[in-house]
């Protein structure tokens, strides 16, 4: 071995140790999260700055990084065969490619890029300043190599989408409440979150049916009952027909104006203007809306105008962390099983709901309650005790009031139940 020899063989070793410095810098990048490194910024933490900046435009480090890590391999290996083949001769090219190869692999890749997987905040802060010296050096000719190949391949690279999908995130809740890292009822809340975004007012709201209303010649002795009978704070005021909406009467004003002894008040000297939504209004929306303007109740009308029912700010907030009830509430579940295979369903029931209990499809696209559904498979008013079938699923219009299906009973295909019995058994 000549000092020439052991000069070539340090300048292997140093481009071994660069390809793994740079393969630990690329999962640094590719695993770069914003939300993180703004929060290494607040905490002010030494490179965090730095990370930030790569966080915020990652593709052009990218670059720098596998340029740099190609022509590192490359120069390695080359020196490499060189100094084999000076020394083993003709079997100098396959001992250099079995030597670089278990050297890159160990060395270079498997061993640095697990090291920056498990400390990934503690080798993005320590690389993130190198790699902007380098983005400054070496990302003008990177990116002039990538202006090259947009011209042979047109395009201009990946498409630029969100750093994470909707999926992604539900998935990633998933695997954390499996794995323990977060609750059951953490998960359930990311994603009623999602359902969130993509829920209408009408899904949500109090249907006019079980609007509890006063017209505006009723007494506030009168509000008085309705508010002790039915336990509401906000109470619609309506003239003649529930689509006239005059205002919305609080029951802590009726009770101050009786406390004070105006009995004879008129109702309408103490209602409060309403708010009017279309049904068709974006719960978030609605509720960014609340907070803002502060009012906690909004009449719903269709689009031609006809009040369809009400929606409060209790309403949406049971959108995402489930029913809110108090020690007044009488909790009637919406549906529970009565028999093998049998389930009696509320028919105010959402449609989402009864699938992802029975695990069907039904179809919710024009009706969102199981009560409309039934009406839509009857094509009519059904009689208490009227069957129809669909999608293997039995219905029975069990309660009927009026022109509404109160409850009914969903029945399983005897062989879907039979097939569900064994699984259990099994």
């Amino acid at each position: 071995m000549t000092s020439t020899d052991w000069f070539e063989v340090v300048l292997i070793i140093l481009l071994i140790a660069a390809v793994g410095v740079l393969g630990a810098s690329e999962v640094a990048i590719t695993r770069a999260n914003r939300v993180r490194a703004y929060r290494l910024v607040e905490d002010k933490r030494r490179g965090a700055s730095s990370l930030a900046r790569i966080a915020d435009n990652p593709a052009p480090y990218l670059n720098v990084v596998l340029l740099l890590t190609l022509l590192s391999t490359i120069g390695g290996t080359t020196i490499a065969t060189s100094l084999a083949v000076r020394h083993f001769g003709g079997a100098g090219e396959v001992v250099a490619t079995i030597a670089m190869t278990l050297l890159l692999f160990v060395f270079a890749d498997v061993t640095p890029k697990t090291f920056a997987i498990q400390q990934t905040d503690r080798v993005g802060l320590l690389l993130a300043p190198m790699l902007v010296g380098l983005g400054r050096l070496v990302g003008p000719i990177a990116t002039g190599l990538v202006k090259l190949a947009n011209v042979i391949m047109p395009g201009r690279g990946l498409p630029q989408g969100p750093f994470i999908t909707e999926q992604e995130l539900r998935a990633s809740a998933e695997v954390a409440s499996e794995e323990g890292a977060i609750e059951e009822g953490e998960k359930e809340l990311i994603h009623s979150i999602f359902e969130f975004g993509d829920t209408i007012v009408r899904e949500v709201m109090v249907p006019r049916p079980d609007v509890i209303a006063v017209e505006d010649t009723a007494t506030l002795r009168d509000v008085q009952a309705l508010v002790l009978e039915h336990g509401y704070s906000r109470i619609p005021v309506f003239r003649e027909d529930l689509d006239d909406v005059v205002g919305v009467v609080f029951a802590k004003d009726v009770l101050k104006a009786l406390y004070q002894g105006d009995d004879d008040m008129p109702l309408g000297d103490i209602c409060r203007p309403a708010r009017f939504v279309p049904e068709s209004k974006k719960v978030a929306d609605l509720l960014r809306e609340m907070q803002q303007e502060k009012f906690h109740q909004a009449i719903v009308t269709d689009e031609y105008g006809s009040v369809t029912g009400i929606v409060s700010l209790e309403d949406l907030l049971e959108e995402l962390v489930g029913e809110i009830t108090d020690e007044y509430d009488t909790e009637v579940p919406d549906m529970v099983e009565v028999g093998d295979g049998v389930y009696r369903v509320s028919g105010k029931t959402s449609i989402d709901d009864v699938n992802e209990l029975l695990d069907s499809q039904l179809p919710d696209e024009e009706w969102d309650t199981v009560g409309g559904f039934v009406l839509e498979l009857f094509g009519k008013i059904p009689e208490p005790g009227e069957e129809t079938e669909y999608q293997d699923l039995r219905f029975k219009a069990e309660e009927v009031h009026g022109r509404r299906v109160a409850t009914v009973l969903i029945t399983r295909a005897p062989q879907q139940a039979d097939e569900e019995n064994r699984l259990v058994g099994e």
